[in-house]
């Protein structure tokens, strides 16, 4: 049982939080109400976290040293000696085989949208193994590769659902991204400095400061362009969607107070550990859903 605990923690499951912007697409479509995609959407969503994990797992591995100075990450299980890099290798090539099948076997592969899905996936593999192998030691270069990997879930779950997404939504998506890979940059140094990754001896906190504030003022301009765009209107029925911007306003100040305070950055720690934070979020995806669906 303790052996099993130590596979799900290199798997690191709380990071499927990321992977839920599969189901964005159907749920701004206003077509979350329609059954007939969800099986697939699922299927995909379950797909995706398995490759993400069969890349935790590369990435653990390549990071072992390191990891085993970090005040945090020296309990991950490959740097705390719980499992093997050999069973690790073993873990994510059995994960990455599992995920592709599940697009190749299960969802709908009409207009050659699985291998459209697989080449997606295949992308995702890729970018994220070279970012492992040396681009996440080039900066800016190694943020924009955290930030692909958001569009491409996006666009993932767009593919699935045989949705159209709006620009302005991408750039929401995108310079979000960007924020909160800044945003974790930006606290490594100022917890551990440059010792954490090389990558942060080419970066300052100033330079960071400035670009994860800028990235955050676009995040409130591109979801309000969103909202007020025409055709977001004639999708919803309605122009109450507008309402929402006070609320992600909320969730970004708190966010970003619990950054500037005594953490690491990670999106997803800071989410899961702040439960006014989780509660904002909750009120927002409900208030967001009660708009598109009930009014």
């Amino acid at each position: 049982m303790e052996r099993i605990k130590e596979y799900i923690k290199l798997m690191r499951i709380t990071h499927y939080l990321k992977n839920f912007l599969i189901f964005i697409p159907i749920i701004v479509s206003g077509q979350l109400s329609k059954l007939n995609n969800m099986p697939a959407i699922i299927i995909g969503f379950i797909s995706f976290c398995l490759l993400s994990s069969a890349i935790y797992c590369f990435n653990d591995i390549k990071d072992v040293e390191k990891d085993r100075e970090h005040p945090i990450k020296k309990n991950r299980p490959i740097a705390a000696q719980k499992i093997s890099i050999r069973d690790s290798y073993i873990l994510m090539i059995t994960l990455t085989i599992i995920s592709l099948l599940l697009n190749l076997t299960f969802i709908n592969i009409e207009n050659k949208k699985c291998v459209i899905l697989i080449l997606l996936e295949l992308t995702y593999l890729i970018i994220n193994i070279a970012y492992s192998l040396g681009l996440k030691k080039v900066p800016i270069l190694d943020v924009t590769i955290l930030m692909i990997g958001f569009i491409i879930r996006l666009v993932y779950g767009a593919q699935i659902a045989n949705i159209e997404i709006s620009n302005w939504l991408y750039l929401t998506i995108m310079t979000g991204a960007f924020y909160m890979g800044f945003g974790k940059r930006r606290n490594e140094i100022r917890k551990q400095g440059d010792k954490s990754r090389e990558v942060l001896k080419k970066y300052n906190k100033e330079f960071l400061d400035k670009f994860m504030y800028v990235c955050l003022i676009l995040i409130v301009v591109f979801y309000c362009l969103w909202c007020i765009d025409i055709n977001t209107i004639s999708r919803i029925g309605n122009s109450y969607i507008i309402w929402t911007v006070p609320l992600v306003l909320i969730i970004l100040m708190k966010y970003s107070l619990d950054i500037e305070m005594d953490s690491f950055g990670d999106p997803v720690d800071v989410i899961i550990n702040d439960k006014i934070l989780i509660a904002l979020s909750i009120i927002y995806s409900i208030s967001f859903i009660a708009i598109l669906y009930l009014l």
